[in-house]
Parts: structure tokens; C-alpha cells; sequence
């Protein structure tokens, strides 16, 4: 029997405080429901098919009022396949509708990822100014030459849609670029580059990426190449996306590309890394200060936890808008296809908006949920001050449904000390996360999180996440949804995303006293509703 102080909430925006005393109940005499895997385990708000396997989200962009998501998708099983390219399509990018698929194999080989524009100008010829042609570039994986032990076996095609990427036809020269004998040569990510004038396309090819332009999305020419031994290399780069970006809060800009990588992320298996630079219309150039940085901290990453991998950036994002947004697969290859759910496997994060900081001449590429999750909102529970000296539940599932949550808070006095939050339930299953003050990291610990045993890998360690010096004061936002945390530090500067899967619902929400007594200001639980 422990003593805890229980902070209950009372009304949309205030609370009273309850001192009270909980008991733990005998192994047994609890008398849970029986919960599907539906109920236990698919996402209220992330996006996750129906049936069958996803990996990567590709080709996305927006026209007409929609936000097109296609993604990597075996609807036959729930191991990965002959991959197809899924679509799903959203108003808000928060509530997804299923669509049928967009592409099948066909006799040059599977489907692998790619990407997709709104060709405005009808540059390619498949469609009119007046009736836009969506294309999309894919990667053709022959398995094949892949089993036959040739090299060659992937290369790139495209094809197009006149009715805004409801249906596609393949482009009857495909493939348009040939493989030049390079083993791992796929995941061709497109865009307009308005600053000279051209098509501009980025695929990873082993150990670097390289960069492609054209006039008219069929044809294309080598610009340059990048990465060899720069970065991390552990493993096969993939998934790469290249664009501009405005430095937050100024008139300049800077080139960012992306690359992920796998295995060889920061905590084991899959994860995505980025560089900062510049880009003269053929050659990508990372700035010095940023290389130091890549250098020292050996690779910098889009987001310091395990399940956030191959994420990539919406195309054709209006000027007024002008945000790149960014979706990444919310899974790692070490046992994606292990998880324990049978009739689907895999989902997607939370969409969201990055921004460029400089910080102290440092460029840092920071995240943030997509605005438009705000308007989910269906009750708010704030507090303005509470002094932690003990542990302390701040909500629990007499309050708030801990399955669907955006939590902000701000932490303050802090010390050379260790600061632990949680989500558990009376199954005794909990997910650990904080700040290590003394160490200079912050950590997610799922050891004791659920259903663990379908890997070996999937909770052998603690995720961390480094930082430089200690903080007196930290800026923390959450996004919980039934099996997955998103958890963003100081604007989102520092990211970790990891999934888990508890025997039940969590039902609490608390923090564990620390050795000296610090502040948690300006606290908002937001509960999300997506009835």
C-alpha cells in the first residue's frame, strides 16, 4: 500500500485537489473486461488500414481540399509482401479515409516506395493545365533478378492520374531511369524546385543519395551525389526527401535533406537523420557548423525514438499555407512485423509541421503535431503551478480517456536530477519517460510497458535521446493514443516516438518524486474526441 496525492479535475477548466490513499488489489480479484484487439490496439487518430501490412508512407501531396496519403501495403497479410501502394485521403490530416489501391505489381516487379506531384504546369504532357496529371515515381523491384543474384534488380517508373489519385496509369516507357549496376538503388522523392527553375528528384542508392533534374518528369538527368561517409552508415540508406526551407523566424534558407536509415538509428534499428545545407541546382553542400555537429554527435535525427522511421514531406502545399509537413512510418524494422496485432500490423505518427531553427549557429529541424489536431479538442483540464515533492498522479481515467490525450506542460527549478513521468494501469503494465538531468538525456523505458515478449529487441534497452548542458527549465508536449507515445521537448527540438502494448487500457497518468522538490507550470490535458 502506497500513499499518493491525487490531483482530480472537476469541470472543463478547473480542479480541486483530493488527498486520498490507494490501495493495490489482490492478484485476481480484479474483473476486467475481455478486450478486442480492435478496442486494445488500433489507433483513434493515427492512421492504420483496415487489414493487412503497411511499412513506408510515399507519395503524398495535396490538391483540391485533400491531403493524399499512399504508403507501402501488402493487403494479403500481415507480414510484409508484394507491396502495392495504399491510399488513404483526409480533409485535416487527422481523420483518414481508406481508399482502394492505387498500384498493383505488375510483370517489371513490386511496387517500393517513391513519391508524387501536382504536375500545375503540365510539363509532362499527361494531362492539360486545366486538368492538372498527378505523377507519381516508384520504385520496381524485381525479385527475380533479386533471387537470380543480379544487381540490378531495381529501378525507377512512373505513372499518372487525371482525376486527382483515384486512379493511376503506368507510363507505357517505364522504367524511365535505368539502374546503373547499383545494388540498392530505390525510393525516388520528388519535388518542384521554384528557386532554379526545375523538377528536382533525391534517391538513395546504398551508402549516399543522389540527385536527379528534369523539364518534364520523364526524363532525367544525374546532378550530383551525397553522403558517402558523411552521417551514420550502419546500414542501407532509404527513404530520402530534399527540399528549401525558410530559417524559422528570418528571410533566409537553407537546404534539408533527409535520409533514413536501417538499421543504424540512435536506439538500434530503423530511424530517419538530416542535414542542413546548400544547394546551387546541382550540388548539395552541408554547412560547417552543421557537419561539426553530424561529426560529433554521429548523425542528427528527426526523432530520437525507436518508431518513427522513412518519414517523408507532403507535396504541393499551398504558399499560403506554406508549412512542410511530414508523416513518418510509426514502426522499426526490428519487429514491425512481430507486433501483436493480427488483423493489420502498423500505423503512422502524427502528422507534422517542421521548422528550421538556428539556435546558438546551430541549425535544428524541430517538429510539431499538425495544428489542425486542435480542433479534436472536446475538454480541457488546466493547473497553473503544482509543487512535485511526492509521487503524484495528475490524472486518471475518472477524469480523461488516457487512450486519446495532447498534454503540454512546463517543468522549472530543475536540478542535476532524474525526472520520471508515466502511463500505467492496475495490470501493473507502465511506460516510462523523462528528463535525466545528470546524464544529459532524455529517456523512454517500455520494459515493463505490456505484451513484450514477441521480441527480444523490442524493450532490451532504454531509448535516449542527448542533450548538451543541464536545464533549469523544459517545455514538454505528449500525444498519447492507446498504444503510442509522441513526445516533444523544447518546441520540438528533440523528438521520441515509441510504440507498446499494454494487457488493458492505461488508467494513469503521473509523475515520480525526484530527489528535490521542482514545478510543473501551466499544465493542459487536453482530451481528444473523434466521434
Amino acid at each position: 500500500m502506497s500513499k499518493l496525492k491525487i490531483i482530480k479535475y472537476v469541470g472543463m477548466l478547473s480542479c480541486i485537489m483530493i488527498f486520498t490513499t490507494i490501495f493495490s488489489c489482490k492478484e485476481g480479484s480484479l474483473t476486467d473486461k475481455k478486450y478486442t484487439e480492435e478496442e486494445l490496439y488500433r489507433p483513434n487518430f493515427h492512421f492504420t488500414p483496415k487489414k493487412g501490412w503497411m511499412n513506408d508512407p510515399n507519395g503524398m501531396f495535396y490538391y483540391n481540399g485533400y491531403y493524399h496519403l499512399f504508403y507501402q501495403y501488402y493487403p494479403d497479410s500481415n507480414v510484409w509482401g508484394p507491396m502495392h501502394w495504399g491510399h488513404a485521403i483526409s480533409t485535416d490530416l487527422i481523420t483518414w479515409v481508406e481508399k482502394p489501391i492505387a498500384l498493383y505489381p505488375d510483370e517489371k516487379g513490386y511496387i517500393f516506395s517513391g513519391s508524387a506531384v501536382v504536375d500545375v504546369k503540365n510539363t509532362s504532357g499527361f494531362g492539360s493545365v486545366k486538368n492538372p496529371p498527378m505523377v507519381a515515381m516508384f520504385t520496381y523491384h524485381d525479385m527475380k533478378k533479386e533471387k537470380a543474384g543480379e544487381t540490378n534488380y531495381q529501378s525507377q517508373g512512373i505513372a499518372y492520374s487525371l482525376n486527382e489519385g483515384l486512379t493511376w496509369t503506368k507510363y507505357e516507357a517505364n522504367p524511365i531511369i535505368k539502374n546503373p549496376n547499383i545494388k540498392d538503388f530505390r525510393d525516388p522523392k520528388m519535388t518542384w524546385d521554384a528557386i532554379h527553375q526545375q523538377w528536382l528528384m533525391i534517391l538513395a542508392a546504398g551508402d549516399k543519395t543522389m540527385l536527379y533534374g528534369s523539364k518534364n518528369l520523364k526524363e532525367w538527368a544525374l546532378l550530383s551525389d551525397f553522403g558517402k561517409e558523411i552521417g551514420a552508415h550502419e546500414g542501407v540508406w532509404e527513404c530520402p526527401d530534399f527540399f528549401p526551407m525558410l530559417v524559422d523566424g528570418t528571410d533566409d534558407y537553407k537546404w534539408v535533406m533527409l535520409s533514413s536509415i536501417n538499421p543504424g538509428g540512435p536506439n538500434g534499428g530503423s530511424a530517419t537523420q538530416y542535414f542542413v545545407g546548400d544547394f546551387d541546382g546541382k550540388k548539395f553542400t552541408i554547412d560547417e557548423t552543421f557537419s561539426k555537429d553530424v561529426k560529433q554527435q554521429k548523425g542528427l535525427w528527426i526523432d530520437y525514438g525507436r518508431d518513427n522511421y522513412a518519414g517523408v514531406t507532403w507535396a504541393n502545399i499551398s504558399e499560403v499555407d506554406g508549412r512542410k509537413l511530414f508523416i513518418g512510418w510509426m514502426s522499426n524494422w526490428q519487429y514491425a512485423e512481430k507486433v501483436p496485432t493480427e488483423k493489420w500490423r502498423s500505423s503512422m505518427t502524427i502528422p507534422r509541421e517542421l521548422v528550421l531553427v538556428k539556435d546558438n549557429d546551430h541549425y535544428i529541424v524541430s517538429s510539431k503535431p499538425a495544428k489542425e489536431l486542435q480542433n479534436y479538442i472536446a475538454k480541457t483540464i488546466k493547473k497553473e503551478s503544482l509543487k512535485i515533492d511526492k509521487e503524484t498522479v495528475l490524472v486518471d481515467k475518472s477524469v480523461v480517456d488516457l487512450s486519446k490525450l495532447d498534454i503540454h506542460f512546463s517543468l522549472k527549478n530543475l536540478k542535476k536530477d532524474v525526472y520520471t513521468f508515466s502511463l500505467s494501469n492496475d495490470a501493473k503494465n507502465t511506460i516510462q519517460f523523462g528528463i535525466n538531468n545528470k546524464e544529459n538525456y532524455f529517456f523512454i523505458d517500455r520494459s515493463k510497458s505490456g505484451k513484450l515478449a514477441f521480441s527480444n529487441l523490442f524493450a532490451k534497452n532504454i531509448s535516449k535521446a542527448p542533450f548538451k548542458g543541464s536545464f533549469d527549465k523544459m517545455d514538454v508536449r505528449i500525444i498519447v493514443d492507446k498504444t503510442s507515445i509522441e513526445i516533444f521537448y523544447n518546441n520540438g527540438k528533440t523528438v521520441m516516438t515509441e510504440i507498446f502494448f499494454p494487457d488493458k487500457p492505461m488508467e494513469y497518468f503521473s509523475v515520480s518524486k525526484a530527489n528535490t522538490e521542482y514545478t510543473i507550470e501551466n499544465l493542459i490535458i487536453n482530451q481528444l474526441n473523434f466521434n
